[in-house]
């Protein structure tokens, strides 16, 4: 594993938001492990080590663990001690309040008060907890916090300039005929445009092949309607991006999927492309084996 390895270990008061960090944190690329018992660090790190693709690592440590206070402190001190490492220990905070609050919606019992009141229980964690609250590096206080914004700090404060795992485009095309993609944010129906499908030269062809894609984009209207759909994803993509979203998927959609929709997804995935990673999948393509029509 190569040096400069970060760490971050998020801890804090049970209803504070560790699963919204950790989820946040897994969006950032990071490998991310729950209910870390400290005692298992030393292992878990060496195993870490050789793996070299990992360099990312964000545990979640909290008083599930039993042994959780009386060695996390060190277990800290250990791993920032280690050259190798940068450490960062996040801890999420909150009113005892809106601690209540959470666990009466959740209808949850509070780990440390399972056949007590959930407010003993929040003061008891609390004190065992000063201490590791003292030694984080960042406390985040998400009493009046939404999970959205609760990303939005851990993507704040940990976000590299590491473009590897940056928001990223999914562009599909798919054939009505057949459903619509149930993970689609955005769908675009281009069943308007005229259809290669009756052009016995096109029938048996796709979006792929260079007559239909000619085709599909010199047909009446097509080009007016491509531009009108590249300046609306240029225009809305960095809104997305900017509440947190780690992707989104773009499903344009014909008939069959078979040629209108694979010439348009094709173009908008090259466009875009420049802008952001992007993927492109044609989940109805190899449909047209059957000879059914687009």
């Amino acid at each position: 594993m190569a040096v400069n390895n970060q760490f971050v270990i998020i801890t804090g008061m049970s209803g504070a938001g560790k699963t919204v960090a950790m989820q946040s944190f897994e969006d950032l690329g990071y490998f991310c492990v729950d209910n870390m018992p400290p005692t298992l660090l030393p292992k878990f790190k060496e195993l870490i080590r050789m793996e070299r693709d990992i360099n990312k690592i964000a545990l979640v440590m909290d008083l599930r663990s039993q042994v959780f206070y009386d060695e996390i402190i060190d277990m800290f001190n250990d791993l920032k001690k280690n050259d190798d490492n940068n450490v960062d220990i996040i801890f999420l905070d909150s009113s005892d309040q809106k601690l209540v609050s959470r666990y009466k919606e959740t209808r949850r019992a509070h780990p440390l008060a399972r056949n007590g009141r959930v407010i003993d229980g929040i003061k008891k964690e609390r004190e065992l907890l000063a201490n590791v609250k003292q030694a984080a590096d960042l406390v985040v206080d998400t009493t009046n916090m939404a999970p959205r914004r609760l990303r939005e700090e851990v993507f704040h404060n940990f976000e590299s300039t590491d473009e590897t795992h940056t928001f990223h485009v999914e562009v599909m095309s798919f054939g009505f005929k057949y459903g619509l993609p149930l993970d689609a944010d955005i769908v675009m129906d281009v069943r308007f445009l005229p259809n290669p499908y009756y052009d016995a030269k096109m029938r048996y062809k796709t979006g792929l092949d260079k007559p239909v894609r000619d085709y599909v984009m010199n047909s009446q209207g097509a080009k007016e309607f491509y531009q009108k759909l590249l300046d609306m994803m240029v225009f809305t993509l960095p809104g997305y991006q900017k509440e947190g979203k780690a992707s989104l998927t773009i499903a344009i959609g014909c008939t069959g999927g078979q040629h209108r929709s694979v010439a348009i997804a094709e173009q908008l995935a090259n466009d875009l492309k420049d802008q952001y990673p992007v993927n492109i999948t044609h989940r109805d393509i190899d449909r047209h084996k059957t000879k059914e029509g687009n």
